[in-house]
């Protein structure tokens, strides 16, 4: 078991700050500690998911084994969210049973949070899916929000109600969050997304200007009128949403503006919503929503209708490609953002990395936005056009694969991940070729990172309802090749590979070139090379790469298949041949920034190193291929590197290091369930190296470090095995 708490995958960040609830967390602090499934419920905005993050934060340090968040709200129906769970828990199964079954194994004996939040609009899927977990795994908590209870059964059900209008919690919220909005400057505008100013014709002057989050700005004028801001919180029930919707408005103008706004258009608002909406706390919810939307311009409601069409978080080039159109111009998206931003409407968020900025919309508002885009008549229209930017990100991403980019679009097809999804499935009904397209060009990237079970439901659904020939197909089935043979389905993979061999040669045919040649060629050299076959992977390989001609980096698969030949060099023991190989091609690879093939390059100039006694050599490739791995977030090449890395520190005396290693490894491969893997090379001496470990250090002393290891955070393990030691380790015997 793991020594102390971690947060699997990641957790939310709290942009602004906590204000209130200590009796409510008590409460779910206490509920989490006596009862296995805790569900928080309440109307939307009352503030449960704030709630929940702050509880998960709290409660890191009191699982062995952490915490792991599933944020709901971007799914549109169930399809995902059993990958979802899987992904906040940190498993990428890479196997061909069934996902469920490869979850329940993976928490089954771990002592962890599990988070769903947002569940409502899953309610019979999140029952089914909690009630095999729950059973699977007799030390697994779980707590879900929801507006209505999962009744499951031993279900903890705590109702969340608003902050008392009466109390000090709404008012200091209420202040808290209008000191904190972002509004524009006259003549500047809110310096977020690259904006260009923006004139304010919204507020009067202000006493002086603070900056704010991301160099935004706020007014910090007169302390406003307690009475006044008093009676804002009675007329809004305490709803924290909709105490931030007003706030955002009176940093805009003035409290007193607001609560004259509040009293002559509220009650009217409210009467319209008040024979559909029901009971009383979602009517002032709906209603103050809609007050707001009334507050912004009418381009910025547009803006907001279109925004809903996006399932995750959205930067401002998806926005203009999107959502622009008629009364919305392209060159006016970063000022009307900035008023969605300062109206709280959407709130802006870091990218990964510390990447460029990116925008959230609540789950609440963008229910709001949704129904006007359809009373607008434009859901069909912007959801063509959300489907079509998102295969133009594939297909740019497709296209600048070989090239410095290549990590940058392994991370950016990870934050648009639901929204290529959603795309899949727009065309699958829509456009079936074009689901073809779309799931080929992605397939390779999501078999990479985690998502294999995805690639390959999409990639066998769009084949099978689109079975034109030509050069998208041709890429799907070499995609679902791909997603097979890493699950270890050679049975399947190999069918699949014989039809993109038949389909590629038909396109070759027909004029479309050899680049489905060489993609099937990869594809069958893979399953070779998987399956003991080195010499007829050098076969595939190279009657591809004479077929095509050209240099190995005229493009992906033909780099791919010079990868193959390395790999099956070294399989048939022509160990100088394939060093040779392996690093002209490393060369070219650092030439161009390219890092998928240079980490394979390093994990067979590693294994190369140690077939020829350089155990120091062989180790400072591995740590290569675990940096390039890492990277791309590929778990299945961190775990093959971890191996070769601990089979280099055994091969040079450093016994326990190397137990601790293989533990880590071990940890990695547990997270995409395979057993061991790789080529059989790698098999033979992974077991004669750990044999030496076990020699050079002692039983006792190398189990211990290996069971060190494996119980270390995945993150933890990993950066202490980059790391390498002061200096060269004892000679090996």
């Amino acid at each position: 078991m793991r020594k102390t708490g971690q947060v699997l995958g990641s957790l939310p960040e709290e942009s602004t700050s906590f204000v209130g609830r200590n009796r409510e967390l008590a409460r779910l602090e206490r509920a989490l500690a006596h009862h296995r499934l805790t569900t928080l419920v309440g109307s939307g905005g009352v503030g449960k998911s704030r709630l929940a993050l702050r509880a998960a934060r709290q409660a890191v340090g009191l699982f062995p084994h952490g915490v792991a968040w599933a944020e709901l709200a971007p799914l549109h129906g169930d399809r995902l969210l059993l990958a979802t769970v899987s992904d906040a828990c940190d498993l990428s199964d890479h196997t061909p049973r069934m996902p469920v079954d490869a979850l329940c194994e993976w928490l089954g004996a771990k002592r962890l949070l599990l988070v769903l939040d947002s569940c409502e609009h899953l309610l019979a899927s999140s029952r089914v899916l909690l009630g095999d977990l729950l059973t699977a795994a007799p030390e697994l908590t779980v707590l879900t929000t929801s507006r209505r209870p999962l009744d499951m059964a031993n279900e903890h059900v705590i109702e969340l109600v608003p902050l008392s209008p009466e109390g000090p919690d709404a008012i200091e919220l209420f202040h808290q969050r209008m000191v904190t909005a972002t509004v524009p400057e006259p003549g500047k505008g809110i310096t977020v997304g690259g904006a260009p100013p923006r004139s304010d014709d919204e507020g009067g002057p202000s006493d002086r200007t603070d900056t704010g989050p991301y160099g935004s700005t706020h007014r910090a004028g007169p302390t406003p009128d307690g009475s006044t801001v008093a009676r804002i919180c009675r007329r809004l029930e305490g709803i924290p949403l909709a105490l931030e919707l007003a706030a955002a408005q009176a940093a805009r103008t003035s409290v007193e503006d607001i609560s004259e706004r509040l009293t002559s258009r509220f009650d009217v608002l409210k009467a319209e919503e008040s024979a559909r909406v029901r009971p009383e706390r979602h009517r002032t919810m709906r209603t103050t929503i809609g007050w707001s939307h009334e507050l912004c311009s009418p381009r910025e409601r547009m803006l907001w209708a279109r925004l809903t069409v996006f399932r995750g978080d959205f930067d401002e080039e998806s926005v203009r490609a999107v959502c622009t159109g008629g009364p919305v111009d392209v060159g006016e998206v970063g000022l009307l953002l900035d008023g969605l931003v300062a109206a709280s409407v959407v709130t802006v968020i870091r990218g990964p990395r510390g990447g460029g900025l990116r925008y959230r919309m609540l789950d609440t508002i963008r229910e709001y936005g949704a129904s006007w885009l359809r009373a607008l008549g434009e859901e069909a229209a912007t959801a063509q056009r959300h489907a079509d930017h998102f295969l133009s990100v594939a297909d740019e991403a497709h296209e600048r694969w070989l090239g410095p980019e290549q990590a940058h679009w392994y991370r950016t097809l990870g934050e648009v991940h639901t929204d290529l999804v959603t795309a899949v499935d727009h065309f699958l009904i829509h456009s079936p070729a074009r689901a073809v397209r779309l799931a080929g060009r992605v397939g390779f990237f999501w078999s990479c990172c985690g998502h294999l079970h995805e690639a390959r439901d999409y990639l066998e659904q769009a084949l099978a309802v689109h079975q034109v020939p030509g050069p998208d197909r041709t890429q799907g089935l070499w995609a679902l090749g791909f997603a097979a043979t890493l699950q270890g389905d050679y049975a399947t993979a190999r069918r699949v590979s014989d039809a993109c061999t038949t389909a590629a040669r038909l396109d070759a045919a027909r004029g479309y070139g050899f680049e489905g040649v060489l993609a099937a060629a990869y594809i069958g050299g893979l399953i070779a090379l998987l399956t003991g076959r080195p010499l007829t992977a050098d076969v595939l390989a190279g009657h591809a790469l004479d077929t095509a001609g050209g240099e190995p980096f005229d493009s992906p698969n033909s780099l791919r298949c010079h990868l193959v030949q390395v790999f099956a060099l070294t399989g048939l023991g022509e160990l100088a041949q394939a060093r040779e190989k392996a690093v002209a091609l490393r060369r070219g690879c650092v030439d161009r920034g390219e890092s998928w093939t240079l980490a394979y390059l390093d994990y067979q100039l590693s294994l190369i190193a140690l077939f020829s006694g350089d155990p120091l050599g062989a180790a400072e490739h591995a740590r290569a291929m675990l940096a390039g791995k890492q990277g791309i977030g590929d778990s299945f090449g961190i775990a093959l590197g971890l191996d070769l890395l601990a089979a280099a520190l055994a091969a040079g005396g450093d016994g326990e290091r190397a137990g601790l290693v293989y533990g880590t490894g071990q940890a990695f491969w547990s997270t995409v369930g395979h057993p061991q893997r790789g080529t059989p090379e790698l098999r033979a001496v992974r077991d004669e190296c750990e044999q030496a470990a076990r020699a050079h250090a002692g039983d006792s002393t190398y189990v211990a470090a290996f069971h060190r290891g494996a119980s270390m955070d995945l993150a933890t393990g990993l950066k202490e095995a980059l790391v390498p030691l002061a200096g060269p380790g004892p000679n090996p015997p």
